[in-house]
């Protein structure tokens, strides 16, 4: 599995999701312009000291994680589409891409994917989405459940 995220701006949630990459042994991919610097005290703060344990990798954008990554099939979690993730069949080799905190993945990207979006559903209409840690935990942990948790 891998973990990408696209165009992260909240320091503290890119540093828990560091941590859980770390603790599932999946990969970490950044894509993108951050809305932090990487060296930022609360990035390495949520990340405690685990940052040594994370596989890092940067990407400048899309097409450079894709072409990194030719064996993987992309996923793109949304709230914007129907498709639950708990009824979706991931592989070993699956890359979650989720998108900023504050607007999620583009349209553009959305829509030239559609077959390959995923939602995690919510009771409250009147929540807009979930907290993008909260958010790649959730779908991670149901990845790595349906492989077996191979390795863990």
């Amino acid at each position: 599995m891998h973990v990408a995220l696209f165009e992260p701006e909240i320091p503290p949630n890119t540093g828990n999701i560091a941590r859980l990459c770390a603790a599932t042994a999946t990969p970490l991919h950044i894509v993108g312009v951050t809305g932090f610097r990487m060296d930022d005290r609360t990035l390495k703060r949520a990340g405690l000291d685990y940052w040594n344990e994370v596989e890092l990798h940067r990407h400048v954008d899309l097409d450079a994680l894709y072409a990194a990554l030719p064996e993987s099939r992309f996923l793109y979690m949304t709230t914007k589409s129907k498709r639950r993730y708990t009824e979706f069949s991931f592989d070993c080799d699956d890359c979650l891409i989720f998108g900023p905190e504050t607007r999620g993945l583009p349209e553009t990207v959305l829509a030239a994917n559609k077959d390959n979006c995923l939602t995690i559903p919510m009771l409250n209409s009147k929540i807009r989405s979930l907290n993008l840690a909260n958010s790649v935990g959730i779908v991670l942990y149901e990845a790595l459940r349906q492989q077996g948790f191979n390795g863990l």
